[in-house]
């Protein structure tokens, strides 16, 4: 992909805000902090075993709430400028998904991350919001290294990542038990100033930074 190609599908046309979930934005989407009114969304994203295949597998409504509480609502206070966050449609404000920037359980590594409703797979969604937030984690966030992590027979994320700029390196297992069962993950890692040498669009990169 070119750098004007870059430039048209993926970075914000506002300033970077300095916490994602304060609306960061992409030319189609929008990020936004989850509140108590999107539990029963996400309750339901969970159930769906093809959407919830690949990040954790389906949930009872008392394991997703508590999930909500403590991986979500509380991870906001924890850790000011990361999180999950849910994917909207700038046009509509409609809930696609949701992406997040956030620390891989027990590891101090910070990961990118989404998982979208079916509806929206195959859109080029997940990729422009993921190459977004790679930007604001390098840029405004002051990340020295993004990561990411996927199930090894999900291609579908390998690919976005390696789209949104990260570097397959060796797969690794983590030992927290949000992992554990999984066994060998696909790894992905970039520095943040390679990265923004290479993808951040030099035109843009005098005002965005500000707010």
């Amino acid at each position: 992909m070119s750098q004007t190609e870059v430039g048209q599908s993926w970075v914000s046309t506002t300033k970077l805000p300095r916490d994602a979930g304060a609306g960061l934005t992409s030319r189609r989407l929008r990020l936004r902090r989850f509140t108590g009114d999107d539990f029963p969304w996400l309750a339901a994203a969970y159930a769906d075993h093809e959407v919830a295949r690949f990040i954790g597998g389906t949930k009872t409504v008392d394991e997703c709430r508590a999930l909500f509480e403590q991986r979500f609502l509380a991870y906001y206070d924890q850790h000011p400028g990361l999180g999950v966050w849910l994917t909207c449609k700038r046009d509509d404000g409609e809930r696609i998904g949701f992406h997040l920037l956030n620390h891989i359980q027990g590891e101090p590594l910070v990961q990118v991350g989404y998982a979208l409703l079916k509806p929206w797979w195959g859109c080029g969604y997940a990729t422009e919001m993921c190459r977004a937030l790679v930007h604001y984690g390098a840029a405004s966030y002051g990340l020295r290294t993004v990561v990411a992590i996927a199930n090894l027979d999900n291609h579908a994320s390998h690919r976005v990542l390696l789209k949104s700029g990260l570097a397959r390196k060796a797969d690794r297992s983590f030992p927290h038990a949000a992992y554990a069962a999984q066994g060998a993950l696909a790894y992905f890692e970039r520095d943040a100033a390679q990265w923004l040498a290479e993808f951040a669009p030099k035109e843009v990169l005098p005002g965005i930074f500000e707010g």
